[in-house]
């Protein structure tokens, strides 16, 4: 008697555990939260429903893109201005501290903080002329 209750407890036992595995694999599989990159395109297609939209009387921000390595860029057009007419260090020197504090303060930005994501702000001029790219990578606001 006591060796059939021993044989069901490991019967029962096994089945517990194919059970656990089973469910263990199901989730894996098919419950599996977002990966980091679906959250960030998930991000970039949602400020995209808004856009171009206008941030300033000189900029515009066309879209936005999720990138590899870690890397979300903002695309705009400066729609008053061609490339030969703009002095691109004083633009830099300029638009650089200004991307930077935002990173570093603005809670809005605390997932791509935490993350350690690279932000690119990518310009063009009105005609469509890149101009500049400034990356704030995280050595630069941790």
């Amino acid at each position: 008697m006591e060796q059939t209750n021993n044989k069901m407890n490991l019967k029962s036992l096994a089945g517990i555990t194919v059970g656990v595995i089973v469910m263990v694999l199901v989730q894996h599989f098919f419950f599996k939260a977002p990966s980091f990159d679906k959250q960030m395109m998930q991000a970039a297609s949602e400020l995209n429903k808004t856009c171009p939209m206008m941030v300033d009387k000189e900029t515009q921000l066309d879209n936005s893109v999720a990138l590899p390595e870690k890397t979300f860029q903002y695309n705009y057009t400066l729609v008053n201005m061609v490339k030969d007419s703009i002095d691109i260090q004083s633009f830099k020197n300029y638009i650089e501290p200004i991307v930077t504090n935002n990173m570093k303060t603005n809670p809005d930005m605390k997932f791509y903080r935490d993350n350690k994501i690279t932000m690119s702000y990518y310009y063009k001029d009105k005609n469509g002329v890149f101009v500049i790219k400034i990356a704030v990578t995280p050595d630069k606001y941790q």
